[in-house]
Parts: structure tokens; sequence; C-alpha cells
């Protein structure tokens, strides 16, 4: 009898509208386009203007696309995950709301929160429903609206992120597809180097906190980008040599989209070529737990059954980590 595998049935994506380009930007902050291109690789990034909108907003959006795409009934979901760092509100499920709007109404939900590893670790979540037998249809959103925890002030991380949400749908293969492996790692190191200093149970909001602009992100840039290549890039190699691929056997490399030279990083240390490597950072930024899923979202017609996927991804706190997945279907 075959090993039951968690395996991606359907995929879906939502970006908003609004385009913030870097020309836009140098009218905003001291910067320019050549110095965040060079650095970063970002040429726009998308935000989120709808009045009263949040995550949800975007999550549904990627869900109802997945949905219509694949055909899915709603009502068969057993579980709605979303991964995010900006869920609509403290305490109240992100989660259940967006599980409620769709229409699964047979699914249970929750939010898992990882920085920009939250939807890798999802899969990770996913799989192990879907392999314990329990579980038949899960789907796992990637989903945040940056735009709202950013200080348009501050140019060092203004430049980087953006909006965005893509989905995924789990279920069992038979076939020896899906996830095949996963190394997923933390380091509470990191807590200093990327956060919010405040509106959390160590510093509650408070007139001052909001004067003192503490519940916009921090970033130490530099220990973040050391900390992320390092990384990323070993986990990577890793999970090849725990299964004996070479860069010849890997089809796609899956990277977290955070900055160009992490991305190239990498690729290098694994020894794919470029040409392997998902890239949408010039058009999106960094949409942190949406990177993963709108990376499948915008290269889906591409993928082959079959076609072996390198996940990985690198995020506060520290966690990062990287999945090995076979991909389930053509397009």
């Amino acid at each position: 009898m075959n090993k039951t595998t968690a395996a991606i049935t359907a995929v879906g994506g939502y970006v908003p509208d609004f385009v913030l380009s870097n020309k836009v930007l140098e009218t905003m902050v001291d910067t320019n386009d050549e110095w965040i291109t060079t650095r970063t690789g970002i040429k726009e990034r998308r935000i989120l203007k709808e009045e009263n909108a949040g995550t949800s907003y975007m999550a549904i959006k990627a869900a109802e696309d997945l949905i219509k795409k694949g055909n899915v009934d709603p009502s068969e979901i057993d579980f709605v995950l979303v991964a995010t760092a900006t869920p609509d509100l403290p305490v109240a499920s992100t989660a259940a709301y967006v599980a409620s709007e769709i229409g699964a109404v047979n699914a249970f939900a929750y939010d898992l929160q990882a920085a920009c590893s939250s939807f890798l670790y999802g899969m990770s979540t996913a799989a192990s429903y879907i392999e314990s037998g329990k579980y038949k249809k899960v789907l796992v959103i990637g989903a945040d609206k940056m735009s709202s925890i950013i200080d348009y002030t501050d140019r060092t991380t203004c430049i980087i992120f953006g909006d965005g949400a893509g989905a995924v749908l789990f279920e069992p293969n038979e076939e020896g597809l899906g996830v095949q492996d996963e190394y997923l790692r933390s380091d509470g190191i990191g807590r200093q180097f990327l956060k919010i200093d405040a509106g959390g149970s160590i510093l509650p909001a408070s007139e001052e906190t909001v004067k003192n602009k503490q519940h916009y992100v921090y970033q130490d840039g530099k220990s973040v980008f050391k900390f992320a290549v390092s990384n990323m890039a070993e986990v990577s190699a890793l999970i090849m040599e725990r299964n004996n691929l070479t860069h010849e056997d890997v089809q796609w490399l899956v990277p977290h989209q955070a900055n160009k030279r992490i991305i190239d990083a990498t690729a290098n240390r694994m020894g794919v070529d470029s040409e392997k490597v998902m890239i949408n950072i010039h058009r999106y930024g960094n949409t942190t737990s949406a990177t993963l899923p709108l990376l499948l979202f915008d290269y889906e017609k591409q993928l082959k059954k079959g076609d072996n996927l390198i996940f990985a991804a690198f995020g506060g706190g520290f966690t990062w980590g990287s999945i090995y997945l076979k991909w389930a279907y053509n397009s």
C-alpha cells in the first residue's frame, strides 16, 4: 500500500490594483529607483487601498480565485489555515472569518504566525493533517497587509514590503507526489532584529507608543540579511543532499521574495540555474506570508506533473526552513 502524501491540487491568488512604484517612493522618502533596484530587486509593490479592508479581504479573494479555477466545493474543505503576520484583529481568528465568508461551513480554521516563514510552516501543518488520514481538503492561505504596519517615512522598510495573498489546496495523493521532506528551524536570537515594539503584551498600546511610532515594523537590515543569506541557502542545500537531489533534478526553486541578493545566494548554493528560480519580487516586493503562494500563482502554467520544487523561506523570530515537494498536476 502506497504511503499517503499531501499534494497541492489547486492554486489561487490576489494582489491589489494600486501600484506603488519606486518612482513614487522617490517623492515620499530620500531614495531613488536605482538604489532600491540594486539592493533589493524591487521595482514596484501593490498596496491595498480599499476602505475598511484588511488581510481577510485579500485572503478571501485568493481563496475565491482558487475555488473558481479548481472547481472546488467549499463545503468539502475540512480546514482553513491563514498564514499571516497582519491579522485583521487581535484575538479574533482571521481564518475563522475567511472560512465563513468563502462558504467553508464544515471547516475548522485558525491563524499561523511565523513572520515570512508562515506559509512554509503552514505547508508543513497541512501535510501533517493530510497524512494523518483525518482530513482530505486543507486550504492554506498566505496573506499580509504589510502596508498597515509600515512607516512610509522610514526608507529602510517602506521600500521593501507590499500587500497580497495566495492560496493552495492540499489533498491526499497515492502516487508519491506532493510533500516529500521538510527541514524547519527557528532561533529566538532574531527577536531583536525584526519586530514591532508595541501592541503586544510586553508593551501595550498607549498614547506614547503611538507618538513614538512603535507600532511600525523595525528591521536591522544588515543583521537580517546576514542571517537570511546563510540560513536559507544552508537548509535548501541540506534538503537536496538529504534526498539525493542534484541541481539537474530540481525543476524549480521557490524562494521567499525578501531580497534578490538572498534569492541569488540560495540558488548559487544549490547550483540551480537562474531560469529555474521563481521570481516576482520586482512586481510585488516582499508580501511576507504571501510570497510563496503568489509565486505558484504566477508560475502555475509552467509547472508540470512530477516537477521537483524546493521551497525556502526566512522570517522574523528568526524562523526559516525548506520543503521539498513534487508537483501533482499539469495546468
